[in-house]
């Protein structure tokens, strides 16, 4: 009986004591993260104390009048020597002064605005053809199908010798220049006077200008149809974007296609927002797509919603050095989330978010405020130095001269910047994405054959000949099978071969032997080009020798 007292006794003392013991260790941690979120709160406030304090600072500054900047222009104002228009002053100032901040903080000028803006708008009033001008002429690739010049009687092929009576064939006028001579508000009048193959004298044409719609997909079409892979070829990210990505998939996946390259290589970005919903469509139920960061430390995330059209759909992305922004989200989003194959070369590197911000004349500054991150948590931005914005811009160069644009052993990353996926792939931050498989910069089979009739323009004016001699059977041809069966019956680099021999390039049979696959591939993808409304009839020709593109095939081939 006393033994039974004991033990209970005892297990009444050890109950107390472990509780006594628990409640001092919840105490203890609850007094830690109470401390930590002290500490914490402590910390921000300081900060937000600190930069209230600066703040009160400068406006009391520029209240009292001793903000530098407000009593220089104060004095120029009143005191300088000369009357001087102050906005004249501004448009210097404002650029110098954003320079000093980094690359990509801009100032607009109003009548640049609508320019810089329309390419990601969607829409521009023009007359409605695409044209090349590489042979001094401005040669009419094709014509926007009801847009303005079909309208009025434009057909590919014809050569734009006048623009309301002023001379524009061989005056060495710059493309861009040709552009804005033909654009305008939508309404007014052109004067086109055009040279005809077959038509001995000139046709003028008048054509009223109306609003054209741009399109930031160049081409989808499938690319191999026994393997059923698709080929997606994206220019930017404007405003349309999502919604064209969305009709070409639906386009593509009806023709049977079974999985997608994505095409990035010189896609210099565009607007975020839009980067966000095409990686929507690939991912699957809430993955993290890219978060922003500003200057305060507040996150902004970004998940997929698992309701996107392809993400079961094996993807390739294809880009190189020059694809930036939201091509470089979209790329990260897809890597960090092990959802497809990144091939190609490193990226630009460009992880800064502007914010556009009006003035009432329209203009405008493009102001940088914020950082984007990839879902491991990776800057893509690479280092660049304030107001030196040369040095940032010559990266490109320099990447060429230390040959990282053809071997990736030449590429070195701070082991700081090394982050891990979910499947265990290693990827580095601080500056561009690096591809899963790297494709070098092709130089092989490039002889001084090649280089003469590229360098000279030969292999291009050749093809515009060629297109012109076959114009009735070209504007015939509706599919890529129609073409093949088109070139099938000429035996094209011969032909050209005589072409270069009567404009002064001497046949070269060990440079033939070098370069002919190269110059075939390029015959074939230039008058396809001329063939077709968009650009499936050159990159389905450029394939051979295109070894980015020939690797995604291979890639998805090896998939299946």
């Amino acid at each position: 009986m006393l033994w039974g007292a004991l033990i209970i006794a005892l297990l009444m003392l050890s109950t107390l004591w472990l509780g006594v013991v628990a409640g001092r260790l919840y105490e203890r941690n609850s007094s830690e993260k109470t401390i930590a979120r002290l500490s914490e709160f402590v910390t921000r406030s300081r900060a937000d104390i600190e930069k209230f304090t600066s703040d009160v600072a400068a406006l009391e500054n520029y209240m009292a009048g001793k903000d530098k900047l407000m009593l220089t222009i104060s004095h120029i104002r009143n005191n300088y020597v000369d009357h001087i228009a102050l906005d004249t002053i501004y448009e210097k100032a404002i650029p110098a002064l954003l320079s000093e901040l980094d690359p990509h903080s801009e100032y607009i000028p109003a009548k640049l605005f609508d320019r810089v803006n329309e390419n990601l708008e969607g829409e521009f009033d023009g007359i409605g053809i695409v044209f090349n001008a590489m042979t001094d002429t401005i040669t009419v690739l094709s014509v926007i199908p009801q847009g303005p010049s079909d309208k009025a009687g434009v057909r590919a092929g014809d050569r734009i010798l006048r623009i309301d009576n002023r001379n524009v064939a061989g005056q060495g006028i710059a493309q861009d220049f040709l552009m804005r001579l033909m654009r305008g508000k939508r309404g007014t009048h052109v004067k086109l006077s055009i040279a005809r193959t077959g038509h001995d004298r000139e046709v003028d044409i008048d054509v009223t200008r109306a609003p054209i719609e741009l399109h930031s997909i160049e081409t989808a079409f499938i690319l191999d149809k026994k393997a059923g892979i698709g080929y997606v070829r994206l220019s930017q990210f404007a405003r349309t974007t999502h919604s064209e990505l969305v009709e070409a998939l639906a386009k593509l996946s009806s023709q049977g296609m079974r999985s997608l390259i994505l095409d990035l290589r010189g896609n210099s970005g565009g607007f975020l927002d839009q980067a966000i919903r095409l990686a929507n469509e690939f991912l699957g139920e809430n993955q993290l797509i890219v978060y922003t960061e500003d200057r305060s430390g507040k996150q902004l995330k970004q998940y997929s919603n698992g309701k996107g059209s392809a993400t079961q759909l094996p993807l390739v992305i294809l880009v190189d050095e020059t694809s930036a922004s939201s091509s470089e989200i979209l790329a990260g989003a897809i890597q960090d989330n092990d959802r497809g194959l990144i091939i190609g070369r490193r990226t630009f590197g460009k992880g800064l978010v502007q914010s556009q911000i009006p003035f009432d004349d329209g203009s405008a500054i493009r102001l940088t405020v914020a950082r984007y991150y990839t879902p491991t948590g990776r800057s893509i931005q690479k280092p660049y130095t304030s107001g030196d914005e040369m040095s940032y811009h010559l990266d490109i160069i320099n990447r060429y001269n230390h040959h990282e644009l053809f071997s990736a052993d030449s590429i070195h990353f701070d082991d700081s910047m090394k982050f891990t996926t979910p499947k265990g792939r290693t990827v580095y931050g601080g500056g561009g994405i690096m591809p899963d498989i790297f494709i070098p910069l092709d130089t092989l089979g490039q002889s001084k054959y090649y280089k003469e009739v590229w360098n000279g323009n030969t292999l291009y004016r050749y093809t515009m000949e060629f297109a012109d001699r076959h114009r009735e059977a070209m504007d015939q041809i509706e599919s890529l099978e129609q073409l093949d069966s088109l070139l099938a019956t000429e035996n094209l680099v011969e032909e050209f071969v005589q072409y270069a021999e009567r404009h002064g390039i001497k046949r070269d049979a060990e440079g033939l032997a070098t370069s002919r696959h190269i110059i075939e591939a390029q015959i074939r993808a230039y008058i396809g080009r001329n063939a077709l409304d968009d650009e499936s009839g050159f990159y389905y020709n450029i394939l051979p020798i295109d070894n980015a593109l020939q690797r995604a095939v291979t890639e998805l081939k090896k998939e299946k």
